[in-house]
């Protein structure tokens, strides 16, 4: 009895535990990702492009090629009226997080953002227009 009793917490406690664990690596991802909106907004693509993974950043080179493909690709994030985080996936040690975005003309998009753990934190490594059914996209 002592023994299932024992069981029983500690199974209690390391649910707890892993559950925080979760939270918390959904509110870094959240951070990262509302960063990287905040800098948009800011027309800042120096400190946007920070919150890209170091393969990105190469890939990128500089800033202006970064808002270069933003504002031809995704025009949507530089000033989202509304962003709200929907479903998550995890893929190992990387995390796909899908985010619902509201541009400021009002229409309705759905972005996967592919996550990934760096050495300084979360990190966006790629987006990817979704369908959106029933969305005005």
């Amino acid at each position: 009895m002592r023994n299932a009793v024992f069981t029983f917490f500690g199974g209690l406690v390391l649910s707890a535990l892993l559950s925080f664990g979760a939270m918390a690596q959904q509110a870094e991802i959240e951070e990262t990702i509302n960063s990287q909106f905040d800098a948009f907004r800011a027309d800042d693509f120096v400190a946007a492009l920070e919150f890209a993974t170091p393969n990105l950043q190469r890939y990128f080179q500089t800033p202006e090629n970064f808002r270069s493909m933003v504002s031809n690709g995704y025009p949507m994030v530089q000033n989202p009226a509304e962003v709200r985080f929907l479903d998550r996936r995890a893929d190992g040690t990387r995390f796909f997080q899908v985010v619902q975005v509201v541009d400021p003309k009002g229409f309705t998009h759905l972005l996967g953002y592919l996550m990934e753990q760096t050495e300084e934190g979360w990190r966006i490594g790629a987006v990817q227009i979704l369908d959106a059914p029933g969305a005005n996209v």
